[in-house]
């Protein structure tokens, strides 16, 4: 993970996992993707054993540092660095995937095959209108045969970073689009505007298939990015039969993938992403709903564990 000082401890889907296999007696351990190597065909790592206080803003003390061989010392591995997908991230996701008997979750072959946003292309026919490319003119295209109005996003960010609704009229629209695509070298995803994002980004968490939970991430007035990251605030939300035919959809793929922790977004009934990195929200649904889900998801990493 992304370094644990550094998370919110009253918002991070990662710290809740962590602070529940601590309560029930498993020692949870940090490593700093950086600190992965490989020795004689085996995954290798610098851990950390951490110790997490959750009281007021949240405090984690380090233990002693230690050189661990995953398959002997490690019944489960969680990878949740946020993007952008980098050399970096994949070097270290590649190295968790030499893993024999560890479970390493989500399936590292699987996050590096299936990028975030273009994920969902392959359900087109659940998503808004879609297109990815780096050609300005085309994107000026799609925006007008989108009725003046389009959201384009880069390919490998999260928290709502780089996100722009174009609208035909604006002066500055050449420059964004120069911007987001790096002057016709980026690619970015193009999508038609749904005005439903007034009312929220529905964010719905996966557990191997299954539904977890669900929070509405309604923007800032004058925003159209709903993440929390970018500002969105959480509003109690229902699964409902679309929600239902989208999930019913995927739910065998992630399953045959190993995406074991999955989190998508849907904004007017139409798929607009799936997140397999660090999928978030599950403090935020725990608030909403008075529950507490971390419990579930470790109800399904415990049988996980080698010989269980």
């Amino acid at each position: 993970m992304d370094p644990v000082e550094a998370e919110d401890f009253k918002a991070s889907t990662t710290i809740a996992l962590m602070a529940e296999a601590q309560r029930r007696g498993h020692e949870v351990l940090y490593v700093d993707p950086a600190d992965l190597r490989v020795a004689d065909g085996q995954t290798v790592g610098r851990v950390t054993p951490v110790t997490l206080s959750l009281s007021g803003e949240g405090h984690v003390e380090r233990g002693p540092s230690r050189t661990a061989v995953f398959d002997a010392d490690v019944d489960v591995a969680l990878q949740r660095v946020d993007p952008p997908v980098d050399a970096a991230y994949i070097t270290a996701t590649q190295i968790l995937g030499i893993c024999q008997r560890t479970r390493v979750l989500n399936r590292p072959a699987s996050v590096l095959a299936y990028n975030e946003k273009l994920f969902a292309l392959h359900f087109a026919d659940l998503m808004p209108e879609t297109s990815v490319t780096r050609d300005i003119q085309m994107l000026r295209e799609r925006l007008e045969a989108m009725g003046g109005q389009m959201i384009i996003k880069p390919l490998d960010g999260k928290g709502g970073e780089g996100i722009f609704h174009l609208v035909s009229t604006d002066a500055n629209l050449s420059s964004i689009l120069e911007q987001a695509t790096d002057f016709g070298r980026r690619p970015v995803m193009a999508q038609r505007y749904l005005p439903g994002i007034r009312e929220g980004d529905k964010r719905i968490l996966l557990l191997e298939g299954d539904p977890l939970g669900a929070v509405l991430r309604v923007p800032r007035k004058g925003q159209v990015r709903a993440n929390f990251h970018a500002g969105g605030r959480g509003s109690a939300a229902v699964i409902d039969d679309r929600d239902r035919e989208i999930i019913d959809r995927l739910a065998p793929v992630l399953r045959q993938e190993g995406l074991f922790f999955v989190g998508i977004d849907v904004i007017d009934g139409y798929l607009t992403e799936i997140n397999v990195t660090s999928p978030t929200g599950l403090q935020e649904i725990n608030a909403l709903d008075g529950v507490r889900l971390e419990e579930k998801v470790l109800d399904r990493l415990e049988p996980q564990r080698s010989g269980d």
